[in-house]
């Protein structure tokens, strides 16, 4: 049997006016990150490691948003709040899937920025365009690989309570929350993933980041120094906005904190939604190149 989502519970009345900013966040997504894309593919001088991984980036926000808002605005203005109960298992597949594969995509970034300023030397060598493709497919591999086995938990379990998803998207906790039976095998194995995927990857990129700032304090030039934290000032504001919001929005979930339920919806609602905005505005501010090549193009 399919099940129905509520949209924002407790707003109901309100879903035609909060619809508004939702599809100007995801007609930007799309604008901004296709932008980032045809950049990259068409200026030759960026056809480099960095600006691979931020194509990957891009893709991974277009997918982002192509699963979950047009759903959700569909549930806002025509009021389709069915959705099959295979389509909400492959929503939540691509939604933590890609969560995960940004995560490993975040943490080669913060390796090819290690490589590109403490050994400049070697980073041509050491980052090929093939091997840069190898990591991204790697990252891909990573992701699916940990969350099949957790829809094949999830799926295997029965859903014979309510059918009523209190929530814009089939959001994990929201949907395991209508089983029957324990799901505690499912939740211990997504708390594991969970905790082993984020800590280790913000572990090395902690790392990482850090042998950078050493070096660049080393450098002579105020100017090189300068250049090199501006670089990598733009990964930090997206490892930010994406490890900050994807905790916040998991800790909502997990616990209430007497916080009304349209806002724990709310917050998860935008988590999904205006990262993948932000993040081609901040490539297209922090990183010059970019910036050029979106003028180029336009």
């Amino acid at each position: 049997s399919p099940f129905l989502l509520m949209g924002i519970p407790g707003l109901e009345a309100l879903h035609v006016w909060i619809s508004i900013p939702f599809c100007f966040t995801y007609i930007m997504t799309l604008l901004g990150n296709s932008m980032v894309l045809l950049a990259v593919r068409l200026d030759k001088s960026l056809h480099e490691p960095m600006y691979y991984f931020i194509s990957m980036l891009s893709v991974i926000d277009l997918i982002f948003s192509t699963a979950v808002v047009p759903k959700m605005l569909g549930v806002f203005w025509l009021d389709s709040r069915e959705i099959g109960f295979e389509a909400c298992f492959i929503q939540m597949f691509f939604i933590h899937t890609f969560t995960a594969v940004e995560s490993g995509v975040l943490l080669a970034m913060s390796f090819d920025r290690y490589i590109a300023i403490c050994n400049p030397l070697r980073y041509n060598t050491i980052l090929t365009s093939s091997r840069t493709i190898q990591i991204g497919l790697l990252s891909l591999a990573r992701g699916a690989g940990v969350m099949t086995p957790l829809m094949c938990l999830l799926t295997s379990l029965p859903y014979c309570k309510t059918r009523v998803i209190p929530h814009s998207y089939c959001e994990h906790m929201a949907v395991v929350e209508l089983a029957c039976a324990d799901p505690s095998v499912s939740d211990l194995y997504s708390l594991i993933v969970a905790t082993l995927l984020v800590g280790t990857d913000s572990v090395f990129i902690t790392f990482s980041y850090g042998m950078i700032l050493r070096s660049v304090m080393r450098l002579p030039s105020q100017e090189a120094r300068l250049k090199a934290l501006r670089t990598c000032g733009s990964h930090v504001s997206i490892i930010l906005l994406f490890y900050i919001g994807g905790l916040l929005s998991m800790y909502l979930q997990m616990f209430s904190f007497s916080l009304a339920p349209h806002v724990q919806v709310l917050v998860a609602d935008l988590y999904l939604t205006v990262p993948p905005m932000l993040n081609p505005l901040i490539y297209g501010i922090k990183i010059k190149q970019i910036r050029e090549g979106i003028f180029k193009l336009l």
